[in-house]
């Protein structure tokens, strides 16, 4: 658990942003994004997601992945603003 990962924001007292992030050694993650929507295109994202990879770099970490539903458009189009470019994977799970 690396509790200096999750990330929150806050703007009069209020937490309008949230981001939990990860390095195992090998990888880096970002995970649950999250903006209140009234708040949303504000720069809020962006901000957090800037700060969860400064953190995670700054841990020696070569690479940071994410996972988003293909569907997921205007998300992807987020990630892709900050930099982020799909890689050529096959993201596999199971359910339980």
């Amino acid at each position: 658990m690396q509790p200096e990962l999750f990330l929150v924001g806050e703007l009069d007292s209020q937490v309008v942003a949230s981001v939990m992030a990860g390095y195992e050694g090998h990888r880096g993650w970002l995970n649950y994004l999250a903006v209140w929507p009234k708040l949303q295109g504000n720069g809020y994202g962006r901000a957090i997601v800037e700060a969860a990879l400064e953190k995670i770099e700054e841990m020696g970490c070569p690479k940071v992945n994410l996972q988003i539903r293909s569907s997921n458009c205007g998300v992807i189009a987020f990630y892709e603003r900050l930099g982020f470019k799909s890689d050529d994977v096959v993201s596999m799970g199971k359910r339980f």
